[in-house]
């Protein structure tokens, strides 16, 4: 839906609602500070540099939530269970993705109905990922 209300024709979506790529990139940022701490979670990222992989998940969201394409421009498709296939994600291991997310998505402060949305996606996304149940 275009907004043409505030004259600025931008187009509403969720990723304007929230404030854009900085708020994304906040989100990110706050939860790789969860996972660089996690004996489980770190171990599945292959750089062992957290910025490519917060890199890539901002882009993946900011496109996901109306932002610009540029995710699918570098990667292509985000077939994301493909991409997740290599790692063994695990009940534990999503429960310790949720914790960190959780935490970073409270940490946005977002109005109620944003909050819930943003939280709906990624806990579902997160239940989504998982590949096995092996410990």
């Amino acid at each position: 839906m275009r907004s043409g209300e505030n004259g600025a024709g931008v187009e509403d979506t969720f990723f304007t609602q929230i404030g854009g790529h900085d708020t994304f990139r906040r989100l990110v940022d706050a939860f790789y500070r969860g996972v660089a701490a996690d004996p489980v979670l770190k171990p599945m990222y292959p750089e062992e540099d957290l910025g490519p992989a917060a890199e890539r998940l901002t882009l993946f969201l900011v496109q996901y939530w109306g932002g610009p394409g540029t995710y699918s421009e570098q990667r292509g498709h985000p077939r994301l269970r493909m991409r997740h296939m290599p790692f063994k994600v695990n009940p534990d291991a999503r429960d310790r993705w949720l914790k960190h997310m959780r935490a970073a998505v409270d940490e946005l402060d977002l109005p109620p109905l944003q909050h819930e949305t943003l939280w709906s996606y990624l806990e579902r996304a997160a239940f989504a990922m998982v590949n096995t149940f092996d410990e």
